[in-house]
Formats: structure tokens, C-alpha cells, sequence
């Protein structure tokens, strides 16, 4: 049935859900999995929240000296990540390529389905709704509505109550 399957994570625990499901088809189709960590700036904290911050050439060195630092960091931790995954997929079985790449989440997602030519992407999402989902954007949402193939979306686990 599928023949590509392109699983997008991040380093949340909610990525847990998203990749099991996307081996346990690849093991049932007898596939290998395409592997997506997407770096985005969105994480990172803005200029903006820095009010202190004189924008002279000399104040703006650390700070940017500061986003490299932590730019380099996040991208070794993707890379880890991605790296693990795909032993995790090795040991039973199952091939796993992956990459990491810079950008939007939603677009980045739907543009590697495109020139992987992905049959099926698994994906998690936040939970997020309304005035949420609203301000904060939903990538989930952006992929169902521009994927060039079919999507699986892992919902959040629920809490239990104790």
C-alpha cells in the first residue's frame, strides 16, 4: 500500500507516538521511512523580547554571537536525534534515511514529501485549537491542506486524571 513513508518529528515527547506508528507501518509494508527534523527560527527567542538591546553593530554582536551558539546546538540535538531514530528502525529491521532540514515546518514537510515523492506522511500535532491554533499557526493543519499525498496525524495522549 505504501511505499515511502516520510515521519516528521521533533524533539518532543509527543514525536514518541509519531514515530513508533510510522515504523510500525513501515515493518508492516515492508518499507523503509524517510526521517524529517525541521530547524525552524520559530523556537528561537527573538530580538524583540531583548527591549535592552541597543541595535548598534557592538550590542548586536553577542546577542547574535549567542543565536549561532544555540543554532549550533539545536541542530546537533536534531542530528542526534535523527540518528538514534534510525538505529531504533535499523534494529528491527526496518532502513531509515533522514535529514534535517532549515525552514517553515508546513512547507518544509510538504516539500520533501514532493521530491521524495513520499506515498504517506506521519506526523504528530499539538492539540491546539481555536484562538490557539489561530495565532500560533498549525502545522499539521498546513500539511493536511497542502500535502501532496496522504497524511497520518498522531493525536497528543490524553491525561489521565489520578
Amino acid at each position: 500500500m505504501f511505499r515511502k513513508i516520510l515521519v516528521a518529528v521533533d524533539s518532543s515527547e509527543a514525536s514518541d507516538p509519531v514515530f513508533q506508528a510510522g515504523l510500525d507501518l513501515a515493518k508492516t509494508n515492508g518499507v523503509g521511512l524517510m526521517l524529517l527534523h525541521v530547524l525552524t527560527l520559530e523556537d528561537e527567542v527573538a530580538l524583540a523580547e531583548h527591549p535592552s538591546v541597543n541595535f548598534t553593530p557592538e550590542a548586536l554582536t553577542p546577542v547574535l554571537a549567542g543565536f549561532q551558539e544555540r543554532w549550533k546546538a539545536r541542530e546537533e540535538q536534531g542530528l542526534t536525534l535523527l540518528r538514534s531514530l534510525a538505529d531504533e528502525a535499523a534494529t528491527v529491521g526496518v532502513t531509515a534515511e533522514f535529514t534535517q532540514n532549515p525552514g517553515s515546518p508546513g512547507s518544509t514537510i510538504c516539500a520533501l514529501a514532493r521530491t521524495w515523492q513520499a506515498d504517506l506522511i506521519v506526523m504528530g500535532r499539538r492539540g491546539l485549537s481555536g484562538l490557539s491554533e489561530l495565532l500560533m499557526g498549525s502545522v499539521s493543519n498546513y500539511v493536511l491542506h497542502h500535502a501532496p499525498c496522504s497524511v497520518l496525524t498522531i493525536q497528543p495522549s490524553a491525561k489521565k486524571s489520578t
